[in-house]
């Protein structure tokens, strides 16, 4: 598989996590040489070099950055129930910076970064918070009542200030629930009784896969500056039609467009033009009447 990561030395954090995994096995089979970080070692993980360390460390994050060109990082708390609101934002905020700021210093280009979809601060609110608008995108207003979607926002921040500090180009990748095919079916079968349980997260999902192939468009696809993209499937995980899922569960929330079938109500827009990326393993699901 030809491409422009053959041969460079890329490094990735949270490596052992479940976007990291089919991550570095990506990378491996595009010729990168891959240099990993982990909190714990893991018996699937194959890379040039694999160390064990936090991200937060700087001494571990240093070492890790030795003769690297490319940068994913992963290495974060992935929900607010993941540990106590101290570690999780923590955690997340002070690896980021950590990460971003070392590999600007050393004059790295290109960084890759795990934001989320929770940056909106909608799916963990513990209040009942609907969107201003349908579709969702990169602009929706936020409101953050959790310590991981704070996170996220301030990695986001993070990503802008080592990028005009240092000059280090970085994607934030705002994904959905990423998970394996068969997880992200048993949740799409769940959705056929309950599909009031995804309306927060817009019945949005995404395969490790595509995930994996993302982050790859994030370091070689040409462009500047600190940039933020949401992405998903096309699709959405319920087998209705995505306009009568909003009629009978959103109806108040206003429509800046309408959905064709079971069109995901998110607007992937820049995800597609600027990094050409489209999910290749979408959910075959029929489309049932609500």
């Amino acid at each position: 598989m030809s491409s422009a990561l053959n041969g460079r030395r890329v490094l990735v954090t949270g490596a052992s996590g479940r976007i990291g995994l089919v991550t570095v096995q990506r990378l491996n089979e595009l010729g990168a040489v891959v240099t990993t970080l982990s909190h714990a070692e893991h018996p699937d993980l194959k890379a040039d070099r694999v160390l064990v360390g936090d991200a937060r460390s700087e001494a571990d994050v240093a070492d890790a950055l030795d003769g690297v060109e490319f940068v994913v990082h992963l290495a974060a708390l992935a929900h607010p129930g993941a540990g106590t609101p101290y570690d999780v934002y923590s955690i997340n905020v002070v690896s980021t910076f950590n990460v971003l700021a070392q590999a600007g210093e050393l004059g790295i280009k290109r960084a890759v970064i795990a934001s989320s979809i929770n940056a909106t601060g909608l799916i963990f609110n513990p209040h009942e918070v609907r969107p201003a608008y349908y579709p969702l995108d990169e602009r929706t207003p936020a409101d953050i009542a959790d310590p991981y979607s704070l996170s996220k926002q301030n990695d986001e921040n993070t990503a802008r200030m080592a990028w005009r500090r240092w000059g280090i180009d970085v994607v934030a990748l705002r994904f959905p629930h990423t998970n394996a095919a068969d997880i992200l079916q048993a949740q799409a079968d769940g959705m056929r009784d309950d599909p009031a349980g995804g309306l927060r997260e817009a019945w949005s999902y995404l395969d490790n896969r595509d995930a994996a192939y993302a982050i790859e468009l994030g370091l070689t696809v040409p462009l500047t500056g600190a940039h933020t993209f949401l992405l998903a499937a096309g699709t959405t995980n319920a087998p209705y039609p995505t306009e009568s899922l909003l009629d009978a569960l959103a109806p108040d929330v206003p429509r800046l467009r309408r959905f064709i079938g079971r069109e995901v109500p998110i607007d992937l827009t820049a995800v597609r033009t600027v990094l050409g990326f489209q999910a290749q393993h979408e959910l075959d699901l029929p489309t049932l009447e609500l």
